[in-house]
């Protein structure tokens, strides 16, 4: 079994948020794997299903994320080493995928529940963001939409991500690492 978790925050006010990109990605794998939907109100937020693989978006906000995957993974008696959390990283430029199993939260409040509550050797797919000019307008920038230049490549980098995601199954993660990381959004269209 294998649990995917998108983080965002639920609510149309916040989907176009460079912090929801994790909720696109789960988005993706969904109608991919054309899951179904057995999300239970215990879970705090949707859930789908397709054979062997769930994939979660909580509904409890970014900074309670944890919550929600500890129940889903509790529920399920789903280890932690095969949970991949989708994230936004404001330390890699726009377009940028990379794995991580493990390490600090770099300050992502939807990290750090998770880490509080289950641990840090979950695999972890940051999906590079950029960051704001001024340290003191994180908040903002993350909470703010994608700018209409970004727009144009959101669709192409979210398959992306999806395509390491689904590749991550089949291959190692030493080898989904070494092709698919080392791309960004620039090098996608050729």
């Amino acid at each position: 079994m294998k649990l995917f978790v998108g983080l965002g925050n639920p609510g149309i006010r916040y989907e176009n948020n460079r912090h929801n990109i994790g909720f696109h990605v789960i988005d993706a794998l969904v109608d991919h794997y054309e899951a179904r939907e057995i999300s239970k109100s215990s879970f705090q937020g949707a859930l789908f299903k397709s054979r062997e693989l769930f994939f979660l978006k909580p509904a409890t906000y970014m900074n309670l994320s944890g919550e929600s995957l500890q129940a889903v993974a509790r529920f399920y008696k789903i280890e932690v080493e095969d949970i991949v959390v989708i994230h936004d990283d404001l330390d890699l430029p726009f377009g940028a995928v990379r794995f991580k199993r493990g390490g600090g939260s770099g300050g992502h409040n939807g990290l750090k529940s998770i880490d509080a509550l289950l641990g840090r050797a979950y695999l972890r797919v940051r999906m590079g963001i950029g960051k704001p000019d001024c340290r003191s307008r994180v908040t903002d920038y993350v909470l703010g939409d994608f700018t209409p230049d970004e727009m144009r490549d959101l669709e192409r980098w979210i398959e992306h991500a999806a395509g390491a995601c689904r590749r991550i199954l089949e291959e190692s993660l030493e080898r989904v690492k070494s092709t698919q990381s080392l791309k960004s959004i620039e090098s996608l269209s050729s």
